[in-house]
């Protein structure tokens, strides 16, 4: 029985210590903390809190008081915004790695700008504002991450702003399912896998759901992608580069 316990003991201690190891991995690999040492990055963890969301949950509400920062680690979420009509506008498909309430890092930071709704099951890392604010302090770095994530940001609008002026709908949708595969697709014996629906897909590539709907039905009649509820495969994504 003894030799039970201690076996569960070291297969627990051995869980943590991948999950630890995992947390550790996400945040090297985040821009957000890019040029931090690894005694920088150690310090960052360890102030940081895990937590869980169900699918269709609020991380951020727009008008709302910015308190925390979210790395996300697992799953989809999309952010939105609302018109006057309440249409919904996807602004920004949120994927691991992705960084939710930079302004968070501002010490006297103006509304959340954006809604952001899970879309799945997520897992993000979350430092409230007191707390990101006192590591900005210490370690400069971040708030020019920060910066750098923003201009980032803008840059992917300006580009999607362009596009709209300069592209045909066809292109608009080929570059935002190319973008999604390489960005969130799930590599599948058929080909890649995006979860997301003609709705938001309409809305990111910034055309009608009539005109996507239209464009997708083609596109699957010529073998380029087929459609199932709630999800696109690309079965030729190569076709989709000269659309």
């Amino acid at each position: 029985m003894l030799d039970i316990c201690r076996g569960g003991f070291r297969l627990e201690r051995c869980v943590l210590m991948t999950i630890a190891d995992d947390v550790h991995v996400c945040c090297m690999n985040s821009k957000l903390f890019a040029g931090l040492d690894d005694t920088a990055l150690k310090n960052v963890l360890e102030l940081a809190h895990v937590r869980h969301f169900a699918p269709k949950a609020n991380i951020t509400l727009k008008g709302h008081q910015p308190d925390h920062l979210f790395l996300m680690r697992r799953g989809r979420t999309r952010c939105y915004i609302l018109t006057e009509s309440g249409s919904e506008i996807v602004v920004l498909w949120a994927v691991p790695g992705t960084v939710l309430g930079l302004v968070s890092l501002l010490q006297n930071p103006p509304a959340y700008m954006v809604n952001a709704t899970t879309v799945t099951e997520c897992e993000f890392l979350t430092w409230n504002h007191r707390t990101i604010r006192t590591l900005a302090h210490a370690y400069p770095q971040l708030t020019q991450n920060s910066f750098r994530l923003a201009l980032h940001y803008l840059g992917r609008y300006m580009k999607r702003h362009a596009s709209i002026m300069t592209e045909t709908a066809e292109s608009r949708l080929a570059q935002t399912l190319l973008l999604l595969a390489n960005e969130a697709g799930q590599v599948k014996p058929s080909g890649i896998a995006i979860d997301i629906t003609n709705e938001q897909l309409s809305s990111l590539a910034d055309i009608s759901f009539f005109t996507a709907a239209r464009i997708l039905s083609k596109w699957e009649q010529d073998r380029k992608l087929c459609k199932e509820r709630g999800r696109v495969i690309l079965l030729a994504p190569e076709s989709l580069m000269v659309a």
